[in-house]
């Protein structure tokens, strides 16, 4: 009897379902596969077919084999099958991939190979892949893998979640994820996988896109540019800004260190700045949560990034448009967080909608503080007063 393959959520060999994983019924393999598969069979014949090697059966029949194998209960047969799957021998994979090789083994080898343009641009064509996988593939895909899943553009308005991880892949060129975003927006596509979607939607109805590039644009290298300074800088976000206050005008300086990628994200289109604050660093979310333009500012808060100790830094912060202030007063997370609740009721622009409802929960000594804080607007302190009434009684 077949090891067992792997378990998921689908059913037969193929999906049903556009999120479920294709998984593989050995029944379905010749006999000499399934005598293979067996954990009762010799042990050199296994091993022998871990590595790929399997005598009467076909090159995508030998793969099946190798992918089932690498979920056997055998520690030494899983390893080997493990390490065969890591590096596929040339000619089982250039033999394997045809429109026989199980939809299952593709998706397998798509998660695997997303980055080896080579093998990809073989297994993207084959009739059989689910989107599942091509969706996969392109949140791991390398900028040229990318470039190749994005040309097909039925499949991406027929499978909106390719977009979505497409986009979300910091390796896909800033021309291309506009390109794909225009493509979405135009056919009324929505793309809630992208967190600031409204924002780059808006953004790019107002952009002129170029057409579609052999080489990397002048907005890919710009994109690539940011990238490498950001990663440069090393910055703990829980301990230093990007900006410091200058006490005699009352308003924000970026900080030496920092200058640079200000300047370099200056530089950008809206809709640049818009997908750096979602995938960029802490301190590039830092200079562009300030940014004037609000889709700007909101993607920065809207980032599957940020960490609390800068959402409570934001919170305090006097320089950020009240959207900001909204999104983090309306996330049940963020305010969960002491210091988040008291950073907004603190702060002179957050709206008195949320600052209201956020003083109950602080306690007295910040109540009175609060109370006597003239930085605050009058409504707060009137508000905090009654409420520390309300709990001397």
């Amino acid at each position: 009897m077949a090891d067992p393959p792997v378990e998921t959520n689908a059913v037969g060999d193929g999906a049903d379902r556009a999120d479920e994983e294709p998984r593989l019924d050995p029944t379905t393999l010749p006999g000499q596969a399934q005598k293979i598969l067996d954990p009762k069979s010799p042990g050199p014949l296994r091993a022998m077919a871990a590595k790929g090697i399997a005598p009467g059966l076909k090159p995508h029949e030998a793969l099946a084999v190798v992918v089932l194998l690498a979920e056997s209960e055998d520690e030494t047969v899983r390893a080997t099958a493990l390490a065969t799957l890591e590096k596929l021998p040339a000619p089982l994979l250039a033999g394997a991939l045809t429109p026989s090789l199980s939809p299952a083994v593709v998706h397998v080898v798509a998660l695997r190979y997303a980055r080896d343009a080579a093998v990809m641009e073989k297994l993207i064509v084959l009739p059989q892949i689910v989107p599942l996988s091509v969706a996969m593939a392109a949140a791991l895909a390398s900028e040229q893998v990318s470039e190749l899943i994005a040309t097909n553009e039925e499949r991406l308005l027929a499978n909106p979640r390719i977009i979505e991880n497409l986009y979300m892949n910091r390796a896909t060129r800033m021309s291309t994820a506009d390109r794909i975003l225009e493509l979405a927006v135009r056919n009324k596509v929505e793309l809630p996988g992208i967190p600031a979607y409204a924002e780059a939607a808006a953004a790019i109805m107002n952009e002129l896109i170029p057409e579609p590039q052999e080489e990397p644009t002048f907005d890919d290298i710009l994109f690539r540019e940011a990238d490498a300074l950001a990663a440069a800088i090393s910055d703990d976000p829980a301990k230093e800004d990007t900006h410091k206050l200058d006490e005699e005008t009352g308003e924000e300086k970026v900080e030496d260190k920092f200058m640079p990628l200000h300047l370099k994200l200056a530089e950008m289109t809206v809709s640049q700045k818009i997908r750096r604050a979602m995938l960029g660093s802490s301190a590039e979310r830092s200079i562009l949560i300030r940014d004037r333009n609000r889709l700007v500012a909101s993607a920065a808060i809207k980032s599957p990034l940020i960490q609390e100790n800068e959402v409570a830094r934001i919170a305090a912060s006097r320089n950020v448009n009240e959207d900001v202030l909204r999104e983090i007063a309306n996330n049940r997370e963020w305010t969960s967080t002491h210091q988040i609740k008291l950073n907004l009721v603190m702060n002179p622009r957050t709206p008195f909608v949320f600052a209201s409802k956020l003083i109950s929960h602080l306690r007295e000594h910040e109540l009175k503080s609060l109370a006597k804080n003239k930085n605050v607007p009058g409504a707060v302190a009137t508000a905090a007063r009654q409420q520390l009434l309300r709990k001397q009684k």
